[in-house]
């Protein structure tokens, strides 16, 4: 039997950047607002911290005074901290979130919602990269600043985009050697896009204080080279770094071997689209090849009294996550409270920043892209899906020889994408390599819905047969 909850104007999903942003404008504007989120303290990915001890990784990140003051503001919601939430149901009178909290469904009834589910880490695989010690650049983060554990003592940091930067700073801030960080793609691409750059003046200053850091710890920072293999029996015990010409296919004769006992590897990330998709929500195809959410200047997707904020609308950082919050939660809170909430209603000054950090994303996408190259660094026995052990030579068989067309259809004839993270690790890579081997069109969305966003008891699940 779930347990139901008292009925809210605004239920605000996700309490990062974009959730806590929008959870305190909806209070700010009168609303009675419910914010839920799957971990047990607000922050999210980018201010995750130790429970109850932000003080002691302070040092690892940006934007504290901001999360302090959202988390005061919050505190007129109700809050619900290690609620999974795993469906949301439209009704008549709006929604019921459904979470899970200790096996027993809660349900959480709201007129509106904000949804801000983020995202996670994109992954390219490479032969080597199921190895023990082999990281997501997150997921190496993600230890550092919930647990204070380094993921290894000798850590090679590759892949592309600028959150390279934090993670490699990071590690070598708190004691590990970082042997090298191998950035894909050239940083100089930033330069043919100043004008997007120039009026964001923090994130100059952020990333002139990561430079500064690298240097600082003499980590070697080498463009367009890449991690194309990792090595090792029981564990990773070093990678091969090779220099990539423009397509990312390695240069003939330019591979090296770095000793190390841990690997983070970052692509960008890949928005969490389960909940969006759950209630209905239209998307598009963003700069960087992911599916986001399509919303309008108030953040209001497809579906009326659905505000979406944050990497669900496009992978741009916690800045413009916040000023999208910012925006979803006061619109959100005067459709639920009956106050008109066009796009008028959002304050001129919140469009402006908007729209300087999406020039800003958009720039960092289209200089950081991930080029087709990095398919000739497979070999056949290169797994694709880790959770079904499938392999790039299996997942070819399955388009050459059994017709798959696109991700879902590679799914049923090959496994892949049918184990434990639902296609969430393997997903992009394998809707990479289906469209290039059947001559078919790139489907970034073929992998992206999730009836059950996340796992929940059977029982639960045997009480919504509809589902």
């Amino acid at each position: 039997m779930a347990v139901t909850s008292s009925r809210f104007d605004v239920a605000v999903v996700g309490a990062g950047p974009g959730g806590l942003a929008a959870a305190e404008a909806a209070v700010g504007a009168g609303a009675r607002v419910a914010l839920v989120d799957g971990a047990g303290q607000p922050g999210g990915q980018y201010w995750r911290h130790p429970a109850g001890d932000l003080d002691a990784v302070a040092d690892l990140h940006h934007g504290l005074k901001t999360f302090r003051a959202q988390v005061r503001a919050v505190d007129a919601a109700t809050t619900f901290f290690g609620h999974q939430v795993w469906t949301i149901e439209k009704v008549a009178a709006g929604f019921v979130v459904r979470a899970v909290v200790a096996g027993t469904e809660v349900e959480i009834a709201a007129t509106s919602l904000v949804l801000a589910p983020g995202a996670y880490d994109r992954q390219l695989p490479f032969p080597g990269w199921d190895l023990p010690g082999v990281y997501t650049a997150g997921g190496a983060q993600a230890l550092l600043k919930g647990n204070q554990v380094l993921a290894g003592r000798r850590v090679v940091v590759g892949g592309t985009g600028p959150f390279l930067l934090p993670v490699a700073s990071g590690l070598a801030a708190r004691g590990a050697k970082v042997a090298g960080v191998f950035e894909a793609n050239s940083p100089l691409g930033w330069v043919r896009r100043l004008p997007a750059v120039l009026p964001v003046a923090g994130k100059l200053t952020e990333g002139a204080g990561y430079t500064a850091a690298l240097a600082r710890h003499r980590v070697p920072y080498r463009s367009r080279h890449a991690i194309v293999a990792a090595h090792g029996t029981d564990r990773v015990t070093a990678v091969t770094v090779a220099r990539l010409d423009r397509d990312w296919r390695i240069v003939a004769g330019s591979q090296q071997r770095v000793e190390c006992d841990a690997v983070a590897v970052g692509w960008g990330f890949t928005p969490q689209l389960e909940l969006p998709l759950a209630v209905g929500c239209a998307t598009r195809v963003d700069v960087d090849g992911s599916v986001v959410v399509q919303v309008d200047e108030a953040q209001r997707s497809s579906v009326p009294g659905v505000y979406v904020a944050g990497e669900a609308c496009g992978v741009g950082g916690a800045a413009l996550a916040t000023v999208e919050g910012a925006v979803a939660g006061r619109a959100a809170a005067a459709v639920a409270t009956g106050r008109a909430a066009g796009a008028g209603a959002v304050p001129r000054r919140l469009v402006g920043q908007r729209n300087r950090l999406r020039a800003f994303a958009s720039a960092m996408h289209r200089t950081h892209p991930v080029r087709d190259g990095w398919r000739d660094w497979l070999t056949d026995e290169t797994l694709v899906c880790r959770c079904e052990e499938v392999s790039a030579g299996r997942l070819r068989e399955a388009t050459d020889e059994l017709g798959a067309t696109d991700a879902r259809s590679a799914k049923l004839l090959s496994r892949a994408g049918m184990g434990w993270c639902q296609g969430r690790v393997c997903g992009y890579a394998t809707s990479c390599l289906v469209a290039a081997w059947s001559g078919r069109p790139f489907e970034p969305g073929a992998a992206a819905e999730r009836p059950v966003a996340v796992p929940i008891p059977l029982g639960l699940l045997s009480q919504h047969p509809g589902t």
